[in-house]
């Protein structure tokens, strides 16, 4: 057995280097550039527009008719709740270790592009949704803009979706999450892993066994609140040290196309890490191009073209203002040169600003961002099943997402952890390809809302 299950972690090392490895990430990034000129820098050119007609409305209060399970705002809350997390805080930090400051640079030159990207994912999840006549039931996604964009012939790439999403989402998006939950807590408070693992297993299964409404609903309440709280609480950092503030963006520049020297604990990284790392990470923390998103998307009261403009503010609140203001926490404070990385990093840089308070707010948000991460990623896994299998295995997965937390915060099954990275990034495969092939689709969806009766 010992010898299967070190053939099965070798093959996995291997597959996961190519998933994550430099090659894959540029097809990230080509892919969106190809979709920004599809779209004509539609992210660009009407991000004022795009505002007005996702937060402006939702800040108006206007009211969302139609077909869907949830409101427009309840639907990229849900999303966001899934990509606003961990990877803001650790991963930013993970790649300003590994690859410097010139990594931050190249996060942003991906999201800029991942704009268009799930804006895609947004519109075309909503546009191929299923929705059942008799219980308003509502089921889309990638899964379903692969099968009915694309034709049924494709099927099997849909099918290998929904399965590798649900196989990434008991790992990325729930034993990860749980480890994460119940080492800083434990750090942080003296909280028992094990104490940490019952909590969890009760708070997410009182939320995910009422399904997308009950899940949008908490997360439109948690979302925006520690979104703000956390970004107020790095300006303050970063007020703080304003000095420094031109240093650190001269430094994201200059290091994005020169090699960074060691200094303190940091040991210096070339122009292909920073690109490596920064694109990675970038990836990894708003999800554009995965495709999980789409299936919180398609839940949405919304035309096909307005959910895409929320998928554009999803992308650009994640990376370019709660990404960055972790990158400029680190940076302004000279934490980058003490040696530490991942959420240690981000903790010593709000503890050099704020003193024990900057701590104790890591400590907190840290839980939060991964308690809603894996409230969204249990749907995402339950609606990828329940496209392969059927309905009768939505209870079931819950049961086994559930039993999942417990394992990952007492810190078992860590090769789990490295297989379910690999189908994450898998899950990107069949994604990107029919975002290539449906992206006369998109261009159309935007040209129509702009032409058609519903232009503001």
């Amino acid at each position: 057995m010992k010898v299967i299950l070190d053939a099965i972690l070798a093959a996995n090392d291997w597959l996961g280097g190519v998933v994550w490895g430099p090659p894959f990430l540029v097809l990230f990034l080509a892919i969106g550039v190809y979709l920004t000129i599809r779209l004509s820098g539609f992210q660009f050119t009407h991000l004022g527009h795009a505002w007005t007609h996702t937060f402006g409305r939702a800040l108006r209060r206007t009211k969302e008719t139609g077909e869907g399970a949830i409101t427009s705002f309840q639907a990229v809350s849900a999303a966001m709740a899934a990509t606003v997390g961990v990877g803001n805080i650790a991963g930013v930090s993970t790649a300003l270790f590994l690859g410097g400051p010139g990594a931050i640079f190249w996060m942003w030159m991906t999201a800029l592009v991942g704009m268009a990207t799930k804006f895609g994912e947004a519109s075309l999840g909503l546009k191929y949704r299923e929705v059942d006549p008799e219980t308003g039931k509502v089921s889309g996604g990638a899964m379903y803009y692969i099968e009915k964009g694309l034709g049924k012939r494709w099927k099997p790439m849909a099918v290998a979706f929904g399965i590798l999403t649900g196989v990434a989402a008991l790992g990325i998006g729930n034993m990860v999450q749980a480890n994460t939950m119940a080492h800083t807590l434990e750090l942080g408070f003296g909280i028992p892993a094990y104490a940490t693992g019952i909590g969890a297993v009760i708070l997410v299964g009182i939320v995910t066994i009422g399904g997308i409404k009950r899940i949008g609903l908490v997360a439109s309440r948690l979302v925006p609140f520690m979104a703000i709280a956390y970004v107020l609480c790095a300006l303050i950092v970063i007020a703080v040290n304003f000095v420094d503030i031109p240093a650190a963006f001269g430094a994201i520049f200059y290091h994005a196309f020169t090699p960074v020297a060691a200094v303190g604990g940091f040991a210096g990284a070339g122009v292909a890490a920073a690109m490596r790392y920064g694109v990675a990470r970038g990836v990894f923390s708003n999800e554009a191009g995965l495709g999980g998103a789409s299936i919180a998307h398609a839940q949405a009261k919304n035309t096909p073209a307005r959910q895409g403009m929320w998928g554009i503010w999803e992308v650009f609140i994640d990376t370019i203002v709660v990404c960055t203001m972790t990158a400029l926490v680190v940076l302004t404070t000279g934490a980058l040169s003490s040696g530490e990385t991942g959420a240690g990093l981000a903790i010593h840089a709000f503890n050099t600003g704020l003193g024990q308070v900057g701590s104790v707010m890591i400590f907190i948000a840290l839980p939060i961002f991964a308690y809603t991460t894996m409230l969204t990623w249990s749907f995402y896994g339950e609606k990828g099943w329940e496209y392969v299998f059927g309905e009768h295995v939505v209870f079931p997965y819950r049961l086994l997402f559930i039993a999942f937390l417990f394992v990952g915060a007492i810190g078992g099954l860590t090769e789990i952890w490295a297989i379910s990275d690999t189908m994450n990034g898998l899950m990107a495969a069949p994604n990107l390809i029919a975002l290539l092939v449906l992206a006369g689709v998109m261009a159309k969806v935007r040209g129509e809302y702009f032409k058609g009766p519903v232009k503001r």
